[in-house]
């Protein structure tokens, strides 16, 4: 009967699969369609109570440090229109009204694999507000209570060419004989855009204003095509402070109240699973920064600059940068400090980090992040040998000792106090530690975790193949075939392990593997690929270990 009990068990099982498959197949089927056309304006936004944390009026613009004059309008001539720009990496659309980018989408990251249409990143249409906004407030600020500027360009499209490393893009306001410039400045292989403004001062008087950006943007949740079940990366906003390096904000955070900051430097970002885009102030200046939510309930993220004069007959330069594109640790570590930390490895970053340092080098060498998981598993596992042996004896030797046990349960079963007793003579008598099993492996399990969160942040294994079936390391197995063989493996290592003597508790034993198999079908393949890996080389070592123990026994 017992042949039959597993052959139902293996059936029910392999159905279940089955029926679990052709489920996840039609969510991402009938998965809503992603609006990727751009307006000029959002024609709808959400509504909250009057009760909001909103902390801005009008047209959300931030209000500048000592401002002791009226702010002077700009001269409105033309109406706005989008301005299209397109490098290597990046696809961008600028709405002339205020110079905002109100659309970024990455060509060098597709949405998804078999679409070659770009991943959109911002965008600002009646579904979705994302945009990247800037300007100048304060006394002679262009953009005021009453309205944003309206720039005009000679051109309507600009592209870089295969034989140029930069493309500049300038949008032109006359501020009576205040000439302005917003200048746009793109890099080829570079997803960070310069953002200046050029002050020509041909009044009779000083011009003084101040720099402003913001991130503005809705709760919309980012479609991820194969997410892990009960893996959520963090989305929302952060910045650094004087107090914390990295410091997050999520929605819920900025529904409960505003946040404001002043420090040297600094930067502002919105956070999503493998992706963000940051606004990175002059580095050497003391800029103010402010997270809200505002009445329409769109959250704002952004920095305003100190005061800047520009004497009559002067010119004067205003500058920032804006990013928009994965995160690249080492890019990011070049643009500001502690901007790397947006690759978010959790608590135990201090170890994650050399572990992403040691894949990435890894891969330099292999050329293929399938294999570097693979290398970089079998380094850890090595350096945590002789730890795995001494887990790994101990539990062998409490399997040699196993029909002790159940001997003396036999006799003392109904004495708890006496079998406690007599386990420990045994023990004493056996040399066996109960916890060296546990300890050990207690030990690895931070590096372990750490290796985890590297994988699941890396967007170096977005779209990457695999073992010809694994189109996506970033997504699940499309086959479960991964699943399958680390529940597999745990079934093998349990095996090798001492039988619990609490009947309970050996069966729940007994379901871990079929519970761990079903949920890692829907992990990334590259962190199955991991544990697959990993558990294999424990059962290896293990089973040598278990071998010669018993071997010596006899």
């Amino acid at each position: 009967m017992d042949w039959q009990r597993t052959a139902l068990l293996g059936a029910i099982a392999a159905v279940t699969i089955l029926l679990f498959g052709e489920w996840s197949d039609f969510q991402e089927r009938n998965r809503p369609q992603v609006d990727t056309s751009t307006t000029l304006a959002t024609t709808t936004t959400p509504a909250v109570p009057a009760e909001s944390t909103a902390t801005a009026s009008g047209n959300d613009l931030p209000s500048a440090p000592e401002e002791d004059n009226e702010p002077q309008e700009a001269e409105v001539s033309a109406s706005a229109q989008l301005i299209a720009v397109k490098t290597d990496t990046l696809d961008v659309l600028i709405n002339t009204e205020g110079g905002d980018i109100v659309k970024v989408a990455l060509p060098q990251h597709l949405a998804e694999l078999g679409n070659p249409e770009p991943f959109i990143l911002l965008n600002q249409n009646s579904a979705q507000t994302y945009v990247a906004r800037s300007g100048l407030i304060g006394p002679n600020g262009t953009d005021t209570s009453a309205g944003r500027p309206v720039f005009s360009s000679s051109e309507t499209s600009y592209q870089l060419a295969d034989s140029e490393d930069k493309l500049v893009v300038e949008l032109n306001l006359d501020q009576g004989d205040v000439k302005i410039t917003k200048r746009f400045t793109f890099t080829r292989g570079d997803n960070l855009i310069n953002v200046d403004y050029l002050i020509d001062n041909q009044s009779s008087e000083s011009w003084k204003g101040n720099l402003f950006a913001q991130i503005k943007r809705d709760a919309h949740q980012p479609i991820v095509k194969g997410g892990a079940v009960g893996v959520n990366p963090f989305l929302g906003a952060a910045l650094t402070t004087t107090e914390e390096k990295y410091k997050k904000l999520d929605f819920e955070d900025m529904d409960e109240g505003s946040f404001k900051t002043s420090i040297q430097g600094g930067w502002v970002a919105m956070v999503q699973h493998y992706f963000l885009s940051a606004w990175v102030p002059e580095q050497s200046q003391n800029n103010t920064f402010n997270i809200y939510k505002n009445s329409q309930g769109l959250y704002l993220m952004g920095f305003t600059g100190p005061r800047v004069e520009v004497a009559s007959g002067q010119q004067g330069e205003l500058k920032s940068a804006f990013y928009a594109g994965p995160k690249d640790v080492y890019r990011l570590e070049e643009i500001a400090p502690y901007l790397d930390l947006t690759v978010d490895y959790g608590w135990l970053w201090w170890i994650a980090k050399p572990l992403f340092y040691v894949l990435h080098w890894i891969h330099g060498f292999l050329g293929s992040w399938g294999w570097s998981i693979i290398a970089l598993t079998i380094i850890i596992k090595a350096a945590f040998f002789q730890l795995s042996a001494t887990s790994y004896r101990s539990m062998a030797n409490m399997r040699r000792v196993q029909p002790q046990m159940q001997s003396l349960k036999e006799r003392y079963g109904d004495d708890r106090q006496k079998m406690s007793q007599e386990l420990m003579k045994l023990y004493k008598t056996e040399k066996i530690n109960p916890l060296g099993g546990c300890l050990p492996i207690l030990v690895q399990m931070p590096v372990f975790i750490a290796l985890y969160w590297v994988l699941l942040e890396s967007v170096e294994l977005r779209h990457t193949p695999f073992l010809g079936w694994i189109e996506d390391l970033s997504i699940k197995d499309p086959f479960f075939i991964l699943p399958i063989i680390m529940g597999a493996t745990m079934w093998i290592q349990q095996k090798l392990n001492p039988t619990p003597p609490d009947p309970t508790q050996a069966r729940i034993m007994q379901m871990m593997p079929f519970v761990f198999t079903f949920m890692f079908m829907w992990f990334p393949a590259g962190l199955v690929l991991y544990w697959v890996v990993n558990n294999t080389l424990s059962i290896a070592q293990q089973y040598v270990i278990t071998k010669q123990i018993e071997s010596g026994a006899k």
